[in-house]
């Protein structure tokens, strides 16, 4: 841990232990006490059991993961899936039964899937990729970390001691599903989502023996829970679609249709029961009020990825463009204060107040640009450059790959 991110983990753990006392006890501070009221007759299902997602978990990948790590089948299967990324491809060589005939059903599309719905969310992406970048990228990575389950499961997994490869193999997911060829056969956000899910289950059976979670999940004996999985899609989805709307993006029914659709499949494809995923974006926003707005909160873990996150960010695009202090003013924009001065971010009155003033003639001059002939692939042309720049900059020009982990970080 660099320096900046042991004094801002001292500074924090002070915060959220104040915190912790003030909402009385670990578990408060974790989840707040809301009971599962969400109506499954908001879903895409239709129907549904009632049971609060907080206690269900993807029992038969968990109990394959289980098996797998038991059989330390675990190089083998990432060796196998190395170059497996296209929705289309075979399934790879090498692969233990039982986990091939697993990701034969799971790499399938859901019935309901609708291809037209898709590929207009595709072109949805296309012409508003720089958006949608900014709110699911710094905008979604901030929410994260105010998120006290997910910072903690995050920075105690293998993958919080490098958090630059972690991030590109999050962007690997996230990149995979905005692409416009996002579930054509040439696309890859169902084999991303597929290894995703795999990536999750081994953290499901592996999390639990890390003495440093048990003592921070305030309670929770099994980390990522259905409950879990849809807390982070509303602060991807939900709170994208409410940022849009709050800064008067011009979209049409079918686009904000299209692109709920997308995430609905996403969801589904990370294992998701169709109960739990809202038909509608009025749906979405009420269970997004239940799971993901009562427990956002500080904690010390979250103040350190905060910090590496936007020291990323700021290195990516400096020199040139943006330095540490507007990364962290814009940071501040997209999340708002609250959570803002929850995840340690520090002020910039100067960049706040430009960002500010500057962002509503930002959104009607790019909606005014989108709307020329050619401008939706030459703006998404200019998105492309940025992601690849991004993934480049994050893997040291090596590239990465979704693995599974075979154990926990180390301290």
């Amino acid at each position: 841990m660099h320096e900046l991110s042991r004094r801002k983990f001292l500074i924090a753990s002070s915060i959220a232990a104040g915190t912790v006392a003030s909402l009385g006890g670990p578990m408060a501070a974790a989840r707040a006490a809301v009971p599962w009221t969400w109506d499954p007759a908001l879903s895409v299902a239709g129907t549904g059991t009632g049971i609060d997602p907080q206690w269900l978990w993807d029992e038969e990948i968990d109990h394959l993961m289980g098996a797998v790590l038991d059989r330390g089948d675990v190089p083998a299967v990432n060796a196998a899936i190395l170059g497996w990324n296209h929705n289309s491809q075979p399934l790879p060589d090498g692969l233990p039964g039982d986990v091939r005939d697993w990701m034969a059903r799971a790499r399938r599309l859901p019935e309901w899937a609708d291809m037209a719905k898709l590929r207009a969310a595709a072109a949805f992406n296309t012409s508003n990729g720089l958006l949608l970048n900014l709110c699911n990228g710094p905008g979604g990575g901030m929410l994260s970390t105010a998120i006290p389950r997910e910072a903690r499961a995050v920075y105690y997994s293998k993958g919080g001691a490098d958090m630059e490869d972690r991030v590109a193999k999050t962007s690997m997911l996230g990149f995979a599903v905005g692409d416009p060829n996002a579930y054509e056969p040439d696309g890859k956000a169902q084999a991303q989502a597929v290894k995703t899910r795999m990536v999750h289950a081994a953290v499901r059976n592996l999390l639990p023996e890390s003495p440093h979670w048990v003592e921070t999940s305030g309670g929770q004996q099994i980390p990522i829970s259905i409950g879990d999985i849809m807390i982070t899609w509303h602060s991807l989805a939900t709170w994208t679609m409410r940022k849009l709307v709050e800064w008067d993006l011009d979209m049409t029914s079918a686009q904000k249709e299209g692109y709920l659709h997308n995430w609905q499949v996403n969801a589904y494809m990370l294992g998701v029961p169709a109960e739990y995923i809202p038909a509608t974006w009025e749906a979405a926003n009420q269970q997004s009020d239940q799971l993901l707005d009562p427990i956002l909160g500080p904690t010390s873990e979250g103040v350190v990825l905060t910090d590496i996150l936007l020291g990323q960010l700021a290195e990516q695009t400096s020199p040139g463009s943006f330095s540490r202090p507007a990364v962290d003013a814009l940071a501040r924009f997209l999340v708002g204060d609250r959570v803002a001065d929850w995840d340690g971010i520090d002020r910039h009155p100067f960049w706040e107040s430009a960002i500010r003033a500057a962002w509503p003639w930002f959104i009607k001059i790019r909606q005014g640009a989108v709307s020329l002939p050619l401008a939706p692939a030459l703006a998404w042309t200019i998105d492309e450059v940025a992601r690849r720049y991004l993934m480049f900059y994050l893997t040291k020009g090596q590239g990465t790959a979704i693995t599974i982990p075979d154990g926990n970080r180390s301290f």
